[in-house]
């Protein structure tokens, strides 16, 4: 982490801390998503990404100030989404963030140190076969039970037959 890094959460107030890492405790959430693209070495863009949503932009808007750095979104159902997805500031602000003001819940705990697992992967070896592999296999337990269907299963992105037939 560069000096402004570590100066920026060194300046953040604890009760802030404490309010932005319980608020995303229960509205927060990190995520891998994969998407087939042609243009990739290895046929697959691997894309992470931390998000907060709520109906309440001024709250989304703040964290954002917080951050120093991501995007605000609003659906069309007036859900607004906060999400960082640059690999650098997941790198050099999220992870630390969550690092200094830890989690209190267990799923959160553990998705936390899973995705962080998969950054340090993608900033150690980029996309290469092996970091695709580890990477899937890792989103595989990443967020298990929420009852989501992925579009790419692993068994999709691992088996290059199978992968070819998706589109």
């Amino acid at each position: 982490m560069n000096q402004d890094n570590r100066r920026w959460l060194a300046e953040i107030d604890a009760a802030i801390g404490h309010y932005i890492t319980g608020f995303t405790d229960g509205e927060g959430s990190f995520n891998v998503s994969l998407r087939k693209r042609y243009d990739h070495r290895l046929g697959w863009q691997i894309k992470p990404s931390f998000n907060l949503s709520q109906r309440d932009r001024v709250i989304l808007a703040w964290m954002k100030t917080v951050f120093g750095c991501g995007t605000l979104r609003t659906r069309r159902d007036g859900v607004v989404y906060y999400e960082v997805t640059n690999l650098a500031m997941l790198q050099e602000r999220i992870i630390p963030f969550f690092q200094r003001f830890r989690f209190r819940s267990a799923a959160k705990k553990k998705n936390f140190l899973i995705f962080k697992q998969i950054i340090e992967i993608l900033n150690r070896e980029g996309n290469t076969a092996h970091s695709l592999q580890s990477i899937v296999q890792l989103r595989e337990i990443l967020n298990e039970g929420r009852g989501r269907k992925r579009k790419y299963e692993a068994r999709h992105v691992l088996d290059r037959k199978s992968s070819e037939t998706i589109r």
